[in-house]
């Protein structure tokens, strides 16, 4: 009976740990899942979607990758506002950090008279001293202050371009402000007049590197004039300026409306200046002009405040003595007005023998003065200062002597020689009472400087006629060839006289020579044409050794070049290997014409129209535009 109780015992013990093994188990489950709902619930309300949560038994196990080390620990955070942060079980990783982007890399360089400061961000691999030198250089030792940062970065692509053209572009500059960058070079500039700002944009946009985009804008101080002159002649209804100045837009637009509907043709140049007399200058301009209409013609002369009007022969006296009359009445306060009305041929009474005086000057330079002067110390005189301007080899004058010459003669002769000066080739001739100055001049600007010129020289109501041509291909600026004449002009060297090679190497032949001889003159006027000096072969050999031969070959004819000291800082050289044949490679004409050098015209990326791999160079389609705008000046919108 003992042992049945015994066992009875056992049995109740052991149902009794059985069910609370059970209730244990059922207990850790709820928990568990109770743990694991409500931490994936704090997690979510945070936006931690990036999080995964596990349970085993109490324990809560977060895995996942958090972006930050930040979010990682708001995570644990938030768990643990849940659950006894013992529990929890940290398997989270950490994103790595992204590399930062390099800083924008740029340059502002302040040139003055002073000095150049240097402000901006460079790499820290660049060699800062070497940059310096090279600005020294290229701005003949000038004083440089350095307050350059650098960052631990890797140059940009288009970096040493930029850096490149800001040395030339200082070489040519005195008062700047460059900001550059890899992509993108901005100049503002003040330059001494307006031909020298021209001349300034045309040879910048030239030279500007194909990687950046370049934004100009040089200004030009106003001329002063001295006189402020405006000679405006009409003649059988047609109307010129030989010489037009202006002092405001207004005043010029007034001025060129006046002479238009006096008989002005086309596009005539007024230049605007400083020095005007009064500010009634366009008033006055505008009534001399009409009172020279209301004459039928003549020509309408201004020197500050001083007026000359000369009526043409034949004009009728009294309408010349009303309509003088009327304008002088007219003209604002402080002009003076002088008038001629010419006398005809039969009442004119004129000394026996011819006593003009007449200068020449060829297109080779010579100059021959023939004619009459009034005395021997006014003939030495003559001699002398033609010498003195045109050199005294070249100077032949056999001059004769006439004392009875009309009065002024001698200024009128020594001004008429200085005009001369003043024109390429032509002629003065010196009459009674006249100057009449005719030839070719290379200068836009040349009637407007005689007429100033004139006006304070000559005897008051002299004659003064000019019949002086531009001719585009005398002027220093405007004969620069463009870039399409560049490439045609040096391509017609190599289609001339093609550039050979040593057979398989890269060795210019000594029969060719001469064209890089050629080739580099012609270079010298082409200065900063961005030009690809490209190389290709045949197609014997592999691909990758045509490739090598073709670069190398293009490469030696731009250190040719270089060696008869070309800048080739706009020269690209590249090679194309067999890529681009013009000829059959299957004879030995067609492989012989396959090898060779090209000359292109790089176009900018936004211009470009030529398919992949360079087009012929032999008939460029195309000149290369210059990027960048310069902001109009007054002048230009007038124009």
């Amino acid at each position: 009976m003992r042992s049945l109780s015994t066992l009875a015992g056992v049995f109740a013990f052991l149902a009794a740990a059985v069910l609370a093994i059970m209730a244990a188990y059922f207990a850790v489950g709820a928990i568990e899942k109770y743990s694991g709902a409500a931490v994936g619930e704090a997690l979510s309300e945070q936006q931690m979607n990036w999080t995964n949560v596990d349970v085993d038994g109490l324990q809560v196990i977060l895995t996942g990758t958090a972006p930050t080390e930040a979010a990682r620990f708001r995570a644990l955070t938030s768990a643990g506002n849940v659950v006894d942060p013992s529990r929890i079980a940290d398997f989270i990783d950490v994103a790595e950090a992204e590399s930062i982007a390099a800083p924008d890399f740029t340059i502002e360089i302040l040139q003055n008279t002073d000095g150049i400061s240097l402000i901006g961000l460079i790499p820290e691999e660049f060699d800062r001293e070497a940059f310096l030198e090279a600005l020294r250089d290229a701005t003949k030792g000038t004083p440089i202050v350095d307050f350059l940062q650098s960052a631990p970065y890797p140059a940009p692509e288009g970096w040493d371009q930029a850096l490149l053209y800001s040395y030339r572009a200082l070489a040519q500059l005195k008062r700047s402000k460059i900001s550059l960058s890899a992509n993108s070079i901005s100049i503002t500039a003040v330059s001494e007049s307006q031909g020298e700002r021209a001349e300034l944009e045309k040879a910048l946009r030239r030279a500007a590197p194909q990687t950046a985009k370049l934004y100009l804008s040089i200004s030009a101080p106003r001329p002063v004039l001295t006189p402020f002159s405006l000679r405006f002649v009409l003649k059988d209804g047609v109307a010129r300026f030989d010489a037009c100045a202006a002092d405001t837009i207004p005043t010029q637009a007034r001025i060129l409306a006046a002479a238009q509907a006096a008989g002005l043709k086309g596009v005539s140049n007024c230049t605007l200046g400083l020095g005007v007399p009064t500010t009634h200058w366009g008033e006055a301009v505008e009534t001399g002009i009409r009172a020279l209409v209301k004459l039928g013609g003549g020509s309408l002369s201004f020197a500050d405040a001083d007026v000359t009007v000369i009526a043409d022969e034949g004009t009728d006296v009294e309408l010349f003595n009303t309509t003088i009359a009327e304008l002088e009445a007219d003209l604002p306060l402080l002009f003076s007005l002088s008038a001629t009305l010419p006398e005809s041929e039969e009442t004119t009474t004129r000394l026996e023998g011819p006593i003009d005086f007449v200068a020449t000057l060829s297109p080779e330079g010579q100059v021959q003065l023939r004619g009459r002067v009034p005395t021997e110390r006014v003939r030495k005189a003559a001699q002398s200062y033609a010498r003195a301007r045109f050199g005294r080899d070249e100077v032949y004058a056999p001059l004769s002597l006439d004392p009875d010459l009309p009065a002024g003669w001698p200024m009128r002769v020594f001004s008429g020689l200085a005009a001369l000066a003043e024109l390429n080739n032509g002629s003065v001739v010196v009459g009674a009472n006249s100057l009449t100055v005719k030839g070719v001049t290379g200068n836009l600007d040349t009637n407007a400087q005689l007429a100033a010129m004139l006006a304070t020289q000559l005897p008051e109501g002299t004659d003064v006629t000019f019949d002086v041509v531009y001719n585009e291909a005398l002027d220093p600026v405007a004969a620069l060839p463009t870039p399409k004449e560049c490439v045609t002009s040096i391509n017609a060297v190599i289609q001339a006289n093609k550039i050979n090679f040593a057979p398989g190497a890269d060795t210019i032949a000594p029969e060719s020579r001469s064209s890089i001889d050629q080739i580099a003159a012609l270079m010298k006027e082409c200065e900063g044409v961005p030009l690809e000096i490209a190389g290709h072969t045949d197609s014997q050999g592999s691909d990758g050794m045509n490739y090598d031969l073709s670069q190398a070959r293009a490469e030696a004819v731009v250190n040719a070049l270089m060696a008869r000291r070309v800048l080739t800082g706009n020269l690209k050289a590249l090679g194309y290997g067999e890529t681009t044949p013009i000829a059959s490679n299957d004879t030995e004409e067609g492989r012989e014409d396959n090898r060779r050098i090209e000359f292109t015209l790089i176009l900018p990326e936004d211009d470009a129209t030529q398919e992949e791999g360079p087009a012929s160079a032999l008939d460029p389609e195309t000149d290369a535009p210059q990027e960048g705008a310069t902001e109009e000046t007054e002048q230009e919108a007038t124009e």
